[in-house]
């Protein structure tokens, strides 16, 4: 699989680092996208022509083991955009979506909409997703994925996104090194919902993807438009652990992004 087009530009990059996420318009085909949400459509058991069956305002499918998400997942467009921001050979290829948050239009509270971070570690036998863990590597997670499997606009229930909060969250998880914080302790500091911090919404045409830094503040919304909303939001694993305190030579711009929160948390590497 051969990418013939740009990885990011460096202000791409540069966004990246400083605003914790980049956009990458058709980073899959619409044909694609509409074959993937063809089997979501499926998955759900409602019918896209009848909104009476469309009676909860969110279904969370599981993983679906098919091609086309694979596909979806590993584009070349994309394997180029994960080398530029996570560093060649420092990743791994996704092998699955996870789960798919479905979204309806609904007046009814989905129950789900609170800021957060992912946590990436420390779940395996614990059911308490609140006890789940986060630490300043942020092991188990090199990317925060969100893929459009659908339009969406600002009215279909866009993922809200904090931009620049990633840099605040590595220097509240600094001092607790490689044990980190639980998303318990990291949500009862709160997420700054009152900092006045800029908020902006992942918008765009099906196909599109946001590769966000693992630690970038966001959250569902309720669905007060029209149409289905269809995304999956899987992370990107590491091959090799990240580490912030490589060279600065040596940095991707995830880890990069990691060593300038930390720096201005006071602790030292």
């Amino acid at each position: 699989m051969t990418h013939h087009g740009p990885a990011l530009s460096r202000t791409q990059i540069d966004h990246f680092i400083q605003k914790g996420f980049v956009r990458i318009d058709e980073a899959f085909s619409e044909t694609l996208a509409a074959e993937c949400r063809a089997l979501l459509w499926r998955a759900t058991g409602c019918d896209p022509q009848d909104r009476a069956t469309w009676t909860r305002p969110v279904v969370r499918i599981g993983h679906i083991p098919h091609p086309r998400f694979v596909e979806a997942a590993n584009t070349a467009r994309l394997h180029a955009a994960f080398d530029a921001l996570v560093g060649p050979e420092r990743w791994l290829p996704c092998p699955s979506m996870g789960t798919f948050p479905i979204r309806f239009p609904s007046e009814e509270d989905p129950g789900d909409c609170g800021w957060h971070i992912d946590a990436s570690f420390g779940w395996e036998n614990e059911p308490d997703f609140l006890k789940w863990r986060i630490n300043a590597y942020s092991k188990g997670r090199a990317l925060l994925m969100l893929f459009l499997f659908s339009d969406v606009d600002e009215h279909n229930a866009p993922t809200r996104l904090r931009v620049g909060s990633h840099l605040e969250m590595a220097a509240r998880l600094a001092p607790h090194g490689e044990r980190g914080l639980t998303l318990g302790e990291l949500a009862a500091q709160g997420f700054g919902k009152d900092d006045g911090a800029v908020e902006t919404l992942a918008t765009g045409p099906a196909g599109t993807v946001y590769l966000c830094h693992p630690f970038l503040v966001h959250s569902a919304q309720p669905h007060r438009g029209t149409e289905a909303r269809f995304m999956a939001q899987p992370p990107l694993l590491p091959r090799v652990p990240l580490d912030p305190e490589r060279p600065e030579d040596q940095r991707s711009p995830v880890e990069e992004a990691m060593a300038r929160g930390i720096a201005g948390s006071g602790v030292s590497s």
